[in-house]
């Protein structure tokens, strides 16, 4: 039986685009309302929930565990030839865990 839990927050990105794997330092973390139990297997889906910057705002996650996850804003490139900053403005993101 699978177990489900959801959330928001208000996140941005005031940091430069990140290209390097792994590199986390620029991540928020997430803690779930309640763990799920130790052991379990989670999977992590979030969107973003308002269109306050005119640039699209992509989501990076990282370290999904049974206790929470991290999370980041990471402005994709939309114009031909012209790479984001990375930068982007507060945005609601609404998310959903569950075991799988």
């Amino acid at each position: 039986m699978s177990m489900f839990q959801t959330g928001k927050l208000e996140l941005s990105s005031g940091q430069p685009i990140e290209t390097t794997g792994g590199n986390t330092s620029t991540f928020t973390r997430v803690t779930f309302p309640s763990p799920f139990p130790s052991g379990s297997q989670v999977i992590v889906l979030a969107q973003t929930q308002t269109f306050n910057g005119a640039e699209t705002p992509g989501i990076r996650l990282h370290d999904v565990t049974p206790t929470g996850f991290l999370i980041r804003l990471n402005e994709v490139n939309v114009n031909a030839g012209v790479r984001s900053d990375g930068r982007h403005v507060n945005e609601t993101v609404g998310w959903v865990a569950s075991t799988v």
